[in-house]
């Protein structure tokens, strides 16, 4: 009789992205790509204007680099040196909060450091006397820019050194291959980074967008225009009873406020004296999206930014497209377990190699009790 054998199936083996933490200081060392890659389709690696030419011409301004793009259908609609490098500014707080939206309960509490409440540049107004909700701190960051509430979200991260670690894998895994992050604010002045040191691109604030439009958080926190900061109560307050004092913080983004986009979502601008003005945002009208950035552009980069927006409107349906928005990168497959043969226990009985185990086979019942019956009847003969 022939011994039965298992088979199994070859699994093969699952490829895994891997992350690694750069050691203050060190400069950061993009991942290679096959030469003539470009993230997005290869006409997005022209440093000037990128057209469909059949369409309305896109607004020329003066901002050096700029995306116009579609969520929906993910197509670039037209673009301005959309892979050139350039210093971020308040934009890559965007990067910061969906990093850590993710990863912080909003309803966490955190006492800022002093390093938190004495970050330079603009700031909510932090105090080391109060905790506040994380909540509370992706409102001050997106909202009223906070260089403060970018710090202390890092400091309840992990610290300074994990935030910015988990902020570049994060860039890495939406395949804005173009942002390296040194701070969690932008700031480039505090400490003095160099451009090769700290940079972004108008695509990367795109996919940032993309990515932070699917998160319904970060959606809240760029489309408030007002927001209640909790603060120690002044003496009068506390003469009145009051336990908590503060006041109103507005949004930043004059899209919102003031001459208002129809449709604006919401979005996040920068500006340092070396990235000059930046901007990412986006507006939905007729149940389409469309994604705006600009970097370094004028101060007073609204009227563009409004006009970035309308031609994507208008040409939405008839442009075609010069590149894509490209889609995450999808989580390693989970290994397949191997099958294991089954082993008796200790003691157990033991099938031996000559006995037939008819269940392993998989004969009719039928048919095993006849080929029994046969077996049986054929050993009497025998013996006879």
């Amino acid at each position: 009789m022939r011994k039965v054998v298992s088979l199994f199936a070859l699994c093969g083996t699952a490829g895994y992205l891997c992350v690694f933490s750069l050691p203050a200081g060190a400069a950061p060392t993009a991942v290679p790509s096959a030469a003539g890659d470009t993230v997005g389709g290869s006409r997005l690696a022209s440093h000037g204007y990128i057209r469909d030419k059949s369409v309305a011409e896109p607004p020329h301004i003066e901002a050096s680099s700029y995306v116009i793009a579609d969520l929906e259908t993910g197509r670039v609609l037209a673009a301005k040196d959309p892979h050139g490098h350039y210093r971020p500014a308040s934009t890559l707080k965007t990067l910061t909060a969906i990093t850590l939206i993710p990863r912080l309960d909003p309803k966490k509490k955190i006492r800022p450091s002093e390093a938190a409440v004495n970050a330079s540049g603009s700031a909510v107004g932090l105090d080391t006397k109060l905790s506040y909700t994380a909540d509370q701190l992706f409102h001050g960051l997106l909202m009223q820019s906070g260089n403060d509430a970018a710090v202390a979200l890092a400091e309840a991260g992990g610290g300074m050194k994990t935030t910015l670690a988990a902020m570049n894998a994060e860039a890495k895994r939406i395949r804005a291959n173009d942002t390296v992050a040194r701070t969690p604010n932008g700031l480039d002045d505090d400490p003095p980074l160099t451009l090769a040191e700290q940079h972004s691109s108008a695509y990367d604030l795109a996919l940032i967008m993309k990515q932070g439009l699917t998160l319904p958080d970060f959606v809240k926190y760029v489309r408030a225009t007002t927001y209640h900061w909790p603060a120690l109560p002044t003496k009068k307050e506390r003469e009145k009873g009051q336990k908590t004092g503060g006041w109103e913080i507005g949004t930043h983004d004059h899209l919102l406020v003031g001459n208002h986009y129809a449709g604006m979502i919401g979005g996040k601008n920068g500006w340092t004296s070396h990235a000059l003005g930046s901007f990412v945002g986006a507006a939905r009208r007729n149940g389409h999206t469309i994604i705006i950035s600009l970097m370094h552009a004028q101060s007073d980069f609204w009227p563009d930014a409004r006009a970035l927006l309308n031609w994507g409107f208008a040409e939405r349906d008839k442009a075609e497209p010069v590149g894509t928005l490209v889609d995450p990168i999808p989580p390693p497959a989970k290994p397949t377990p191997k099958a294991v043969a089954h082993r008796p226990a200790a003691g157990g009985r033991t099938t031996s190699s000559r006995e037939l185990a008819w269940w392993k086979i998989g004969l009719p019942a039928g048919a095993a009790v006849a080929i029994i019956a046969g077996l049986t009847v054929g050993l009497r003969r025998r013996r006879r």
